[in-house]
């Protein structure tokens, strides 16, 4: 009953007076953190095998069972800004390989983050609004659908929100010769943003809630130099990715419709969820909370939700870099100053139990009004395409001796994601195996090459082409030349006789033609 008490208690009742937190303060309200934490829990598990990898998972999946040393030969030529993720997931899918297994690590660290974003409400607004935000927190569709993706921007949003806990911990408890604070804020920092480099953002949002903050030099000092030693770390990743930046070329620069998309993403998407999500915290930052620390809510969630994502809205004008996902681990300033907002009009109420309630009452509503988004984004659809439905009609269909070609070349990945489907069949095209060559999809032999090969197979012999109906025929498609040769040798020499159409990719049954 302490816990309950302790949530509900007046503010003044269950914060730090202004300044320096008091050694040994708890590192967070128990309810306020361990409840979200568990909602989030459930949400991520909830429908986590979808039985399909869609293309990016596809990545995860085939290149972190590689051998180490392919791992980094891999990592030099294409994703290094993944590397550190790949190299995390080698031991855990060595163990099990599996969709489930690739996603839990997500979904563990989203309900992490969850937990943190209690806490961090917890010690900025008190426990009540704590316990509200990490709610919100993983109410949000747009949590749930990354914290059940086998890729790494719910383990970069949880080093996110804990790098900011870790900011409110130094300064705070900022005392004259006491570096470890710091020391423990730059390491995660450096690690977040190893994870995805654009992470490295926090670090502009942090100095904002310093600047607003009005924070004495000596918390300057201490931040600089973490900052300066997080960039230093991040600067051999960035020198690499620079080289293949070829891979987010398909990125195309931002206008008010994504803007717009991001803000539904991180209030919504509902309408009516994200129009009392906006009111609440435009609230928080009118009248921001009395601050009891040198950091308050608004100023720590304001800078969170905002710079981050305005820095690369207008740096993709120059590089267009801008995707929400990579934007995932600033979402957390939403719901802090959702709940900060919420605390101005339910701490008017007489009764602190009854406000509480209420709170975690319009959480629950916005999540209902959301549960179709919810529902939707753990079908098989829910992601870009269906690599397992492909490979199962190539399982049901195709023999062993059967050869099979990938149009364009990509449409390897499902055979590398669904091996068994493919099992017996020849890779007519493929010169040296991905892993062989340090690329995602292998590298594949030459138009002429390609000829002679199919020409070499026995008159009889069943070709299936596997290709990805949302490029073939497209402008980009008639770009690459490899692979308009690829398929101008296909044309000459075979004839299709039947197509099976999946969501996003077909299978085609092609048979020689006859010799004239």
């Amino acid at each position: 009953m302490e816990h309950v008490a302790e949530l509900t208690a007046p503010r003044g009742a269950s914060r730090a007076t202004p300044g320096p937190a008091p050694r040994g303060r708890p590192f967070a309200v128990p309810v306020a953190v361990v409840v979200p934490a568990a909602v989030m829990l459930f949400l991520g598990l909830w429908g986590l095998d979808r039985g399909t990898m869609w293309r990016d998972e596809a990545a995860t999946f085939q290149i972190a069972r590689r051998s180490l040393p392919e791992i980094w030969r891999t990592l030099g030529h294409v994703d290094a800004v993944h590397g550190l993720y790949y190299l995390l997931m080698h031991p855990l899918l060595a163990l099990r390989a599996d969709e489930t297994v690739l996603r839990l690590p997500s979904v563990v660290a989203a309900a992490v983050t969850a937990g943190l974003v209690g806490a961090i409400g917890s010690r900025l607004a008190g426990p009540r609004a704590g316990l509200w935000a990490g709610l919100l927190y993983a109410a949000t569709p747009f949590v749930s659908h990354y914290a059940q993706e086998g890729r790494s921007y719910a383990l970069v949003a949880a080093g996110a929100a804990l790098a900011t806990w870790l900011l409110l911990e130094a300064v705070e408890r900022q005392e004259p010769g006491r570096y470890g604070p710091w020391a423990a804020y730059a390491a995660v920092v450096a690690v977040t943003a190893l994870l995805h480099e654009f992470a490295i953002l926090l670090l502009a949002a942090h100095g904002a809630t310093l600047l607003l903050s009005r924070v004495p030099w000596r918390v300057w000092r201490g931040w600089g130099c973490a900052a300066a030693a997080a960039c230093t770390l991040l600067v051999p990743l960035v020198v690499v990715s620079q080289g293949q930046s070829e891979q987010v070329s398909w990125l195309r620069t931002p206008g008010p419709e994504q803007a717009g998309a991001l803000l539904d993403a991180f209030a919504g998407p509902q309408a009516a969820v994200v129009t009392v999500t906006v009111l609440l915290a435009g609230l928080a930052c009118v009248l921001p909370l009395p601050r009891t620390g040198r950091l308050g809510a608004t100023q720590v969630a304001l800078p969170l939700a905002v710079v981050p994502p305005v820095l690369l809205y207008a740096a993709s004008h120059w590089q267009p870099l801008f995707l929400d996902r990579y934007l995932l681990f600033c979402l957390a300033g939403i719901p802090l100053l959702a709940a900060a907002g919420a605390e101005r009009i339910l701490g008017l109420l007489p009764w602190r139990r009854l406000a509480a309630v209420a709170g975690v009452a319009a959480v629950a509503v916005a999540f209902v009004v959301q549960l179709p988004q919810q529902e939707r984004e753990r079908l098989p659809a829910s992601r870009g395409d269906e690599l397992a439905r492909v490979a199962a009609v190539v399982g049901k269909q195709a023999r062993p001796g059967d050869a099979v070609l990938f149009l364009p070349l990509h449409e390897r990945r499902i055979s590398l994601a669904y091996p068994g489907a493919f099992t017996g069949l020849r890779d007519v095209a493929l010169a040296r195996s991905p892993a062989a060559s340090g690329t995602l999809y292998g590298q594949e032999t030459s138009a002429p090459r390609l000829r002679d090969r199919l020409q070499q197979l026995p008159p009889r012999q069943r070709l299936w082409v596997v290709w990805d109906t949302t490029t073939v025929g497209t402008p980009w498609f008639r770009a690459q030349r490899a692979e308009t040769a690829k398929r101008a040798v296909l044309d000459a020499l075979y004839r299709e006789e039947s197509t099976v159409f999946v969501r996003g990719g077909a299978v085609s049954l092609c048979t020689r033609v006859p010799l004239t």
